[in-house]
């Protein structure tokens, strides 16, 4: 089958390229799917270098999260049937013709979302949920700041906090990207993300600042967030793509009376699992009634993987970047 590989840990992705590798078998409980897509996210880019947290033993094939078709059962899995439409997540493995995966980790294919689509939101929308719900308790009304609007995690973060009832202040960088945001999910607010923000912000939400503040940046962002943020508001962070992990001087949060929230969806469910069930439940609920609507920036050829990865380090992604084994 053709894969993508990582024999070795280099900068610039050098150590990774396409691979001939063997069909996986399906052990018992597992499942093989035939993935039909692949979605493309910021950890795949850091683990080809060893810069993320999980580091797999090499070699081993990218990829969080994939839609495709049942093609085989191993032992003793009475819950899918081959050809059954699912989408799964696992830690990698998806960004090859063929996954092997726990049957317990798979899940219908919502039919309202066409494989890119469905490939494109696993991830994203549970770290979204993740964030909004479980770690920031957001209520209809509240006012949710989220930077890097068009990224993947951050467009799903508007769509998500949009169709929970809340006003929305999308943030970005770019003027291309801030109006794809607008046509994407009408925000109530699109804003520059610059150094700068916090006055915007302010006025926006008539003083009292930002009850909610969704930062996958860090850096000068998380900085001058903590100066825009509402007294009892929820600072979550979410990475760190600007490339700097700030520190946070206790004083503040003390007399600003907000808290700090770290995100990490896939920990969240490892550690709380029914919790995780019903998080995952919620998004596919959401996404099957057509509530949150996934947006794929770009589909390519497996083979065309570099091209799809420089997408998200030169931050032109709006949404998800999808690969085709």
């Amino acid at each position: 089958m053709r894969a993508l590989q990582v024999r070795e840990l280099l900068p610039d992705h050098a150590g990774t390229g396409l691979a001939d590798l063997p069909v996986p078998l399906a052990g018992p409980g597992e499942v093989r799917v035939r993935v039909r897509a692949a979605g493309v996210n910021f950890p795949d880019l850091l683990m080809t270098r060893g810069a993320y947290q999980l580091k797999p033993a090499l070699p081993f094939v990218p990829g969080l999260e994939f839609a495709g078709e049942v093609d085989a059962v191993g032992e003793g899995v009475k819950s899918w049937s081959v050809g059954d439409a699912v989408v799964g997540g696992n830690r990698f493995g998806a960004m090859a013709e063929y996954t092997v995966v726990p049957a317990a980790s798979l899940r219908p294919r919502p039919a309202a979302l066409g494989w890119d689509a469905a490939a494109a939101y696993p991830v994203a929308y549970l770290t979204a949920y993740v964030a909004l719900v479980r770690g920031a308790r957001i209520e209809p009304g509240d006012w949710v700041l989220v930077h890097g609007a068009a990224g993947g995690v951050g467009l799903a973060t508007v769509d998500l906090a949009k169709a929970l009832g809340a006003r929305v202040i999308a943030a970005a960088s770019r003027a291309d990207k801030r109006a794809a945001v607008e046509r994407l999910y009408a925000p109530d607010a699109v804003i520059d993300g610059a150094p700068g923000f916090r006055e915007t912000v302010k006025a926006l939400t008539g003083g009292q600042g930002a009850d909610v503040i969704v930062d996958p940046v860090g850096g000068d962002i998380f900085d001058e967030s903590t100066r825009c943020i509402a007294f009892g508001g929820r600072l979550l962070v979410v990475g760190f793509a600007s490339g700097r992990i700030p520190e946070l001087p206790a004083n503040m949060p003390l007399i600003k009376g907000f808290s700090v929230v770290g995100v990490r969806a896939g920990e969240y469910g490892r550690r709380f699992p029914e919790r995780g069930a019903e998080n995952v439940a919620a998004i596919d609920a959401l996404a099957a009634a057509g509530t949150i609507r996934p947006h794929v920036h770009a589909t390519l050829d497996l083979a065309d993987w570099r091209e799809g990865f420089a997408m998200l380090e030169r931050r032109e992604a709006v949404g998800t970047v999808v690969l085709r084994p």
